[in-house]
């Protein structure tokens, strides 16, 4: 069974933790794993390296290729595939079934989210292998056995039982043909579908990718047309609407299988979700960092400074060194609003934060003053930046990790850990990290002007503009 991983989504629900350059799938609030690296830990259940498949866009594409490097994963650059824009999850399912297809022919794939929480557990594997077999019957999507009355999910109401495809003494896993599917409801109606039996709406899927064409081609043509008349994705997605798989094939075909999934599952889609997953201690708070807490209870905390709660509950405390978010839980879903209104005034704080990443490597700012900006830099081994100029500011560097070699008007040089340079401004310089260990510098500017669009590149090992950050 072929992968895609479904990957270009962006920061809005778990503002101020993830960003636009910084989606919930990439933060590591959990353990030393990202949520898309441990996606594709379950890819790798039911398919080879080079047959996983990664639907992402190019703001993207390198941060994919640093997590991918990180737990020694070697699945080929040319399966990462760039939507031009944003179209949804089914343009993007349909650009990586389009690939899948030229180069294996008709085949099974399933289709993960990179963005949530799953336990791949005896009954996911279980519940994966029954899906493959009803692939070539059908559309098959995932429902998760309801634990609660949940008003953030969506809900497939399932028909009568069918035939187990698995027997023997491991026991076997029932299938249900799909119903109907409802939208998030409110309380009441989500405890009326939990009683009537309806699972949650988990967005994992097996398509057999004729099945799946052909039902495009049925159901959205749109979509069918742009993808089959032309290999052009700028003009393809020119075309296209914006459009889900749930809506534009799901929600609309009359043969889907639905097989429960009886494991621990969490989409994030709030805090108050993440409430949820965290261990809790004596006084029901939860959280990630350091805190203390006194007369508090059930009270989220992710910080990345000591924080101290005193005589309050049900808060979700946030601190992300550049933002605080303060919000009651049960009303966190809201927080998207507050993203909106900062993307809308063109805040750069909706798009990154302190920290900001680049196909070598990361910087974070740690002072930014009226004339001077201090920031920690870390090349990654064997990457180096562009060959550049800056106009408006000089930069010295001290290495603090590592050895660095640099370039400075033509001039080659070593620095060692303590050792370090100055670049004068109207200088053209170069800093690369040539040994097998992590790079890290600090870089103190002095300038009239020391914004990121100071900057003209003259090479550039990743294909950026010349005057763009």
């Amino acid at each position: 069974m072929k992968t895609i991983i479904l990957c270009g989504g962006k920061g809005t629900r778990l503002w101020p933790l993830s960003r636009e350059q910084l989606p919930k799938q990439f933060i590591k609030i959990f353990d030393n794993k990202s949520l898309f690296q441990k996606s594709v830990e379950r890819a790798k259940l039911f398919s080879d390296e080079d047959e996983i498949f990664i639907v992402t866009n190019n703001n993207y594409k390198f941060m994919v290729l640093n997590e991918l490097k990180e737990i020694s994963t070697n699945i080929p650059e040319k399966n990462i595939l760039l939507e031009p824009s944003g179209k949804n999850t089914l343009p993007a399912i349909y650009l990586g079934i389009k690939a899948i297809k030229k180069i294996y022919g008709d085949c099974n794939v399933q289709v993960l989210p990179s963005d949530h929480v799953i336990d791949a557990n005896n009954p996911y594997v279980e519940a994966f292998k029954t899906g493959e077999n009803l692939a070539n019957q059908g559309l098959v999507t995932f429902g998760i056995t309801p634990t609660t009355s949940h008003i953030g999910y969506g809900y497939i109401g399932i028909g009568k039982a069918g035939k187990s495809t698995k027997e023997g003494n491991e026991g076997s896993h029932k299938l249900f043909k799909v119903n109907d599917f409802k939208e998030k409801p409110d309380l009441e109606t989500a405890k009326k579908y939990v009683r009537e039996g309806y699972l949650w709406n988990s967005g994992m899927f097996i398509f057999n990718t004729k099945i799946f064409t052909e039902t495009v081609r049925d159901m959205t043509p749109k979509i069918y047309n742009a993808f089959e008349s032309s290999d052009d994705l700028a003009e393809i997605y020119k075309k296209i609407p914006e459009i889900s798989v749930d809506y534009g094939i799901i929600e609309k075909s009359k043969n889907v299988f639905v097989v429960p999934l009886n494991t621990p599952w969490n989409d994030l889609g709030s805090f108050d979700a993440i409430y949820e997953i965290y261990d809790k201690d004596e006084n029901e708070n939860a959280g990630f960092g350091e805190y203390i807490s006194i007369n508090a209870s059930k009270n989220l905390v992710i910080t990345k400074r000591l924080t101290a709660l005193v005589g309050v509950e049900n808060l979700a405390v946030i601190d992300s060194w550049d933002a605080l978010l303060i919000a009651r839980r049960g009303e966190t879903q809201k927080v998207k609003e507050i993203f909106k209104i900062l993307k809308d005034k063109g805040d750069e704080r909706a798009i990154t934060d302190k920290t900001s990443y680049r196909p070598w490597g990361q910087y974070t700012v740690l002072e930014d003053g009226e004339r001077y900006k201090i920031k920690h830099i870390v090349v990654l081994p064997k990457k180096r930046l562009s060959l550049q100029m800056h106009y408006h500011r000089s930069e010295h560097w001290i290495v603090v990790k590592g050895m660095a070699k640099i370039v400075v008007d033509g001039k080659e040089m070593f620095l060692r850990n303590g050792e370090s340079t100055f670049i004068p401004s109207g200088f053209t310089h170069r800093l690369e990290n040539p040994g097998k260990v992590l790079l890290e510098i600090m870089e103190v500017q002095i300038g009239e002007y020391l914004k990121e669009d100071d900057i003209e590149r003259f090479e550039d090992d990743f294909g950026r503009e010349k005057k763009k950050d």
